[in-house]
């Protein structure tokens, strides 16, 4: 397999989003018949679709995503092939073993989650993803990585009601963004990519100043 392949979900009215985020809204504002041109009115937020997260998403000291440097954004890919777990199962350092032993021989590389939990998006299903315990996490810096991405809709656990320890507290995300690492979120299809080889990626957002994230097109370029 050679090409491009489009990592992204389609930005629409009503798409999934984290619980308390806001809504998405694809309208028209101005219409070619009438107007001369066609445009569109979008209502989204920050981390709506597929987007990523800077540092200063979950701490007020840490970088914007303005600050960071560009090269956060896009690199070689490595594919941890964690398919097959089931619901809200935690992804451990024994899971990513094969991936980091990749990642240590390739500086700059990005670590792509392939948990094949894209194929629930737009259910239910869809909050009960795997996650990244906080122990994966620091395995992953510590094998130099500072881009992580995920087909699913948090690299954390989404809380539980009834959980005893709500906090929103994020432990993975901390690890990672604490690192000055970028998380990217709600990727899709990147099963396509596990027997793929010589694989780069790109995500690159929208450009604004002092943001916590932002959407983005998440592309990967294989052969």
């Amino acid at each position: 397999m050679t090409g491009w392949l489009d990592l992204s979900v389609p930005v629409v009215t009503g798409m999934p989003v984290y619980p308390g985020d806001p809504e998405v809204t694809v309208a028209p504002a101005l219409r070619a018949p009438t107007d001369g041109v066609n445009v569109l009115r979008l209502h989204l937020g920050s981390q709506s679709g597929t987007h990523v997260d800077a540092p200063y998403h979950v701490d007020d000291a840490w970088p914007r995503l303005d600050e960071l440097p560009l090269d956060r954004f896009a690199g070689r890919a490595v594919v941890a092939d964690v398919r097959g777990l089931p619901a809200r199962a935690p992804i451990t350092p024994g899971l990513l073993a094969p991936a980091l032993s990749r990642l240590r021989l390739q500086p700059g590389a990005v670590l792509l989650l392939a948990t094949g939990w894209s194929a629930y998006w737009g259910t239910a299903e869809y909050l009960a993803h795997p996650w990244l315990t906080p122990e994966a996490a620091e395995a992953v810096v510590e094998a130099g990585v500072r881009t992580v991405a995920i087909d699913a809709l948090s690299v954390d656990p989404l809380p539980q009601p009834g959980d005893p320890h709500p906090d929103f507290v994020l432990p993975a995300h901390r690890v990672l963004c604490g690192a000055g690492g970028v998380i990217a979120e709600n990727l899709t299809g990147l099963e396509r990519l596990v027997d793929a080889r010589d694989v780069e990626v790109f995500l690159f957002p929208l450009r604004l100043p002092g943001a916590d994230g932002a959407p983005v097109r998440a592309v990967a370029r294989v052969g």
